[in-house]
């Protein structure tokens, strides 16, 4: 059965002992990774991603994303990406582990910056000049810095990173005005309970009342949340990330339909074939037409 690939930072180290951390410009990183990277695959690590010239398509889960000058993304753990760059085309890259990032702040997770620990929450930010040039700012001051044997090297190293993560944070909340309030921020972190909970529990568990009643809240407020923070209901956001897992299943494994739709917890095919045109909009067999086409 073959699965997609899953790379490791180590695959673009070119020489370097460390495998937890990787920076590059988007240039010398496609001359470096061109081998690994050519096709759809996933990371095992975190990854953030800047263009600041040339243009393209990047598609991350089977949502595909305009490139531009500005164009900011971020990657989690296992997610499906792929790109179509132009040959102009400029930016930064860095990679870092989970182990990486984690081991230094305590009691700072990399999941609980929004855009790498939730499923629905927005991958991409489109910069403004001004926000351009800061962040273009703090990843020269990475790759210099990562490039150095200064003392205390990664501790400044994790600093501009955190940086770059809280800034993005920041701009990403300015779609969300509730979250300026101390009742957005427990929404928001209630959102995260949550997902966590669905990311643990999707293929046995659909209900909106096993998540309500695991969180120690009613199914109303728990749609309150998730409408607050993503505009979704409960229900949308497991049956979402049911259909995404049941996408790359399709594409990338070599299963039968009835054995994708029974490893997610459906015993009837028929069902799940319904489940997964609502949400998408085709049918399973549609669907892999398209993308394998």
């Amino acid at each position: 059965m073959n699965s997609i690939s899953v790379l490791h930072i180590d695959l673009f180290q070119a020489g370097r002992t460390a495998s937890d951390f990787y920076f590059n410009t988007m240039k010398d990183h496609l001359v470096v990774g061109h081998r690994h990277i050519e096709k759809p695959h996933r990371h095992d690590f975190y990854a953030a991603v800047l263009f600041t010239g040339g243009t393209g398509v990047h598609e991350i889960d089977f949502q595909k994303h305009e490139v531009s000058t500005g164009s900011f993304f971020f990657l989690s753990p296992g997610q499906v990406h792929s790109w179509e760059l132009s040959v102009d085309i400029e930016g930064y890259i860095f990679f870092c582990s989970q182990e990486f990032y984690e081991m230094h702040y305590v009691n700072q997770k990399l999941r609980n910056f929004p855009f790498f620990g939730s499923v629905s929450f927005p991958r991409k930010l489109q910069l403004d000049a001004s926000e351009l040039q800061k962040n273009i700012t703090l990843f020269q001051e990475l790759g210099k810095e990562y490039r150095s044997k200064n003392i205390m090297k990664e501790g400044f190293m994790l600093s501009l990173m955190s940086q770059v993560f809280i800034n993005a944070t920041r701009l990403f909340s300015k779609d969300f005005d509730t979250m300026a309030s101390s009742a957005g921020l427990s929404y928001f972190k209630h959102y995260q309970e949550f997902e966590s909970l669905v990311e643990q529990h999707f293929t046995e568990h659909k209900s909106i009342s096993y998540y309500a009643s695991s969180l120690g809240i009613s199914p109303k407020h728990l749609n309150r949340i998730t409408q607050t923070v993503v505009q979704k209901t409960a229900t949308d956001v497991i049956t979402e990330r049911v259909v995404l897992e049941a996408k790359r299943m399709l594409m990338y494994l070599g299963e039968s339909l009835v054995e994708v739709a029974f490893r997610l917890g459906y015993e009837e095919y028929s069902y799940f074939a319904r489940v997964f045109r609502k949400n998408s909009g085709m049918t399973p067999t549609q669907f892999i037409k398209k993308y394998k086409a």
